[in-house]
């Protein structure tokens, strides 16, 4: 007599819903004796500070000063600076002329332009708050060391260039696609 194998695949499917259940049971104990014996400690503050770094307390050297960019650009290389900002700066940004706005706006023609220059870019409004003011050599210069000391309030998330020679490349070739910038 043949048989039909109902009994072995109900014990089947009851040992799979203990084997869920038992589960459950030991996470949920896992969780509870955790949270009995693990007391973390809650911050009161942000532990990563976004926008403006508070001021240096008073009697605090200032931050020394940037060093002016316009005599390192007569010995810069632009190529230099297109390869470092190909590397840098491709992933948010265009170069070319009509290029499309990406993370960041086109920077085709920047250089003498003033801030905000992109049509129907997003821009913050820390950087639409400088619209009238133009990207000269040394407000690039401030901007790449450091973008949220140079506009602060940017949505820019760039650590920025520390190197002046590095700068001063990445500005001598911005000027190169730059038709109307002024003469270094």
């Amino acid at each position: 007599m043949a048989s039909t194998g109902t009994g072995k695949d109900a014990l089947g499917t009851n040992k799979i819903f203990a084997a869920v259940l038992t589960a459950g049971v030991v996470f949920g104990l896992a969780g509870f004796l955790g949270k009995l014996l693990v007391h973390p400690h809650q911050l009161h503050e942000a532990a990563i500070q976004i926008g403006e770094p508070p001021p240096p307390p008073s009697g605090a050297p200032a931050a020394p000063a940037l060093e002016p960019i316009t005599p390192l650009l007569a010995n810069a290389n632009p190529q230099n600076g297109q390869q470092l900002a190909q590397r840098l700066c491709s992933s948010c940004h265009t170069f070319n002329e009509g290029g499309p706005a990406r993370v960041g706006p086109n920077l085709y023609g920047i250089v003498g332009n003033h801030h905000a220059h992109a049509e129907g870019f997003n821009y913050s409004p820390a950087m639409r708050g400088k619209a009238s003011v133009q990207w000269s050599y040394e407000a690039l210069n401030e901007f790449l060391h450091r973008p949220a000391s140079g506009v602060p309030g940017t949505r820019m998330a760039f650590a920025g260039i520390t190197s002046n020679a590095q700068r001063a490349d990445v500005i001598a070739f911005l000027r190169s696609i730059s038709p109307n910038a002024p003469a270094p």
